[in-house]
């Protein structure tokens, strides 16, 4: 079959909507039907250069669709199931996930990184015959993907396209910080700093903890006035040389029990760790580039300070998503507000044109 997608041919360069050819799929492959595609900063920075993919490529890690045909050995869905794409599909038996580290999957840490899917394989080619590399083994810039059965992940089908394929990165990343990484009890204080896709489902999570006092933190005082849509019962302008004091003075002097990053940069790690607590925990959700040296005064790692980078919230999506989707439905999760723009796959460059910018939360593509 064929379809149409965003393809990147080259760092910098815009992405082209092109037509892609599927091949055969194998036992564990399933074919989705993308109804719903996030645009990420993660997509962005693959654009950029600064996260190196093989190309030319399919962008796209955040989506949602239905199942359409799945491989002969696929059991864990079926055609016309309604599903969330994880771009973390964990192998289940190698030296990491044995011990309950799927994230450091072995066959996806190697195979990820050369565009390829878990079992070390490619389904995808242009129209002619050239060969495309799969993105984040999920590359759902486009109408239809092929994924490998761990990454298609049931939710309900009263379940929103839109909504759900942001479970499967930004929200699955910030809820799951709080949730799973930082085990946030109730009472705790947080502070969350940079307000973004992944900043505001931190807030969220924290929320959904019952945490108290949620403080946002971000250099937009667009964002902050949003963050208290998501939770958050303090904002503080960043760019207030004053921020850590402020932190502290809300939370008893003492700074925040949890401390998340989500701006990425080395101003906000730094920041996280003179807001938190002595004893308390920093969670790193921000990335610079891989070869980049960030340093800190000594003085705010002291104090029994505990500090994790965490990539996606500690997730196990077949449990995860499904609890997330349910969220939602039941009121307890705003992810409607995530949503700033819904654009057909022919807007997308300008969607990370506003998304580079700062104008949106995320921006949609939307194929229906």
């Amino acid at each position: 079959m064929k379809y149409q997608a965003a393809v990147l041919r080259e760092v910098g360069g815009p992405l082209g909507i092109e037509t892609v050819e599927v091949g055969q799929l194998r036992p564990h492959d399933v074919l989705v039907k993308v109804h719903a595609a996030g645009l990420c900063h993660t997509d962005l920075e693959t654009i950029q250069g600064s996260l190196v993919y093989p190309l030319p490529l399919i962008t796209g890690h955040e989506g949602a669709g239905v199942v359409e045909a799945v491989g002969s050995s696929v059991s864990q869905v079926a055609p016309g199931d309604h599903v969330v794409l994880s771009w973390n599909p964990s192998c289940g038996h190698c030296y990491y996930c044995d011990r309950d580290q799927p994230i450091l999957c072995e066959p996806l840490k190697m195979h990820q990184p050369k565009g390829e899917l878990i079992d070390g394989g490619r389904r995808l080619k242009l129209e002619g015959g050239e060969d495309l590399y799969h993105f984040m083994m999920t590359n759902c810039h486009g109408e239809y993907t092929v994924v490998p059965e761990a990454g298609a992940i049931p939710v309900p089908r009263e379940m929103p396209f839109a909504e759900a394929s942001l479970i499967g990165c930004g929200v699955m990343t910030g809820v799951g910080a709080a949730l799973n990484v930082a085990r946030m009890k109730v009472g705790e204080s947080a502070v969350v700093i940079g307000c973004g896709g992944v900043g505001f489902n931190a807030v969220q999570g924290a929320r959904l903890a019952r945490a108290h006092p949620i403080i946002a933190v971000d250099i937009n005082p667009m964002k902050l006035e949003q963050a208290r849509l998501f939770g958050a019962t303090h904002v503080i302008d960043a760019r207030d040389e004053g921020a850590a004091a402020e932190i502290r003075a809300i939370t008893g002097g003492r700074g925040a029990d949890v401390a998340i990053e989500a701006g990425g940069n080395e101003a906000c790690f730094r920041l996280a760790f003179e807001a938190v607590r002595p004893g308390g925990q920093v969670v790193l959700l921000g990335k610079v580039n891989v070869d980049r040296e960030v340093s800190f005064r000594w003085g705010t790692l002291m104090g029994e300070k505990r500090m994790i980078r965490s990539s996606y919230g500690n997730t196990r999506p077949r449990e995860d998503f499904p609890m997330l989707a349910r969220l939602f439905l039941e009121g307890e999760l705003n992810l409607s507000a995530l949503v700033s723009d819904r654009i057909p796959l022919s807007e997308i460059n300008r969607g990370f044109e506003r998304l580079e910018a700062g104008e949106v939360i995320r921006s949609v593509v939307e194929f229906d």
